[in-house]
């Protein structure tokens, strides 16, 4: 709701950050189409956690957005709010690139996430290893339908 208004101005490109946020951005990007607001898509593929169930620490990008962003505003969506890292990198990197401004909306916020990071969040998810709806766990169970918690994660 706190977005559309905002995106519906000059020109926006939302930047979905890869992989496991895709299944939110096709909704979210339907949504805004319903509403009359049609920005521009692009992806970049940031890898942080590999197979792991923790981030290393280290960012590393697989592929970078394919259509300049200088001048743009940039909606980058990510999948999971958790120690803000790839959030936080990603929109450095759009702003390094050019980007006007960068506002960041993600699926699913954790308890312990520092909320001034963001501008919005579909949901407060609970303080577990999410799977489903895109996310996985070593590359399993991204396209389950709906979102699951690990047990013991």
């Amino acid at each position: 709701e706190k977005l559309a208004p905002r995106l519906s101005k000059d020109a926006w490109t939302a930047v979905v950050v890869l992989l496991g946020a895709t299944p939110f951005a096709s909704d979210l990007l339907r949504a805004f189409s319903r509403r009359g607001i049609d920005i521009g898509f692009d992806a970049l593929w940031l890898q942080s956690y590999a197979d792991a169930r923790e981030s290393s620490g280290r960012m590393l990008i697989h592929a970078d957005v394919m259509r300049p962003v200088e001048g743009r505003g940039i909606l980058l969506i990510d999948d999971v709010f958790d120690s803000g890292r790839t959030i936080a990198f990603a929109r450095d990197h759009m702003l390094h690139k050019g980007a006007r401004e960068v506002v960041t909306c993600v699926f699913a916020r954790k308890p312990d996430a520092a909320v001034e990071a963001l501008d919005a969040w579909a949901w407060d998810a609970p303080p577990r290893y999410l799977v489903g709806y895109g996310m996985d766990d070593a590359g399993k169970m991204r396209g389950l339908p709906f979102v699951g918690a690990i047990k013991g994660a």
